[in-house]
């Protein structure tokens, strides 16, 4: 998975249609190996990012769980020491 996707479904505060858009976005770049499509492309490019895009956020609204909501920031603060404990600094 692009590591720039990050999950999105049930946290404290819950995804946006922005959130949903992003990840789409780096979905198609991903697949399409291309960050930025040519002129001949680009409307194929917005086209598939607008259409997964609506297709992410309807799952997002479909889905359910009997979980509890994750707090995002503590999800990032996890990640991240996670990061620095990966990759120490040293002297």
């Amino acid at each position: 998975m692009c590591r720039n996707i990050r999950p999105l479904f049930n946290y404290v505060p819950p995804s946006t249609q922005a959130d949903a858009q992003a990840a789409a976005l780096q979905f198609v770049r991903k697949v399409s190996g291309s960050r930025t499509p040519s002129r001949a492309n680009q409307a194929a490019f917005d086209h598939a990012v607008e259409a997964i895009s609506h297709e992410v956020w309807t799952l997002l609204n479909t889905l359910t769980t009997a979980a509890p909501p994750r707090d995002r920031e503590a999800e990032l603060k996890r990640a991240r020491l996670k990061r620095q404990h990966a990759n120490p600094v040293g002297p």
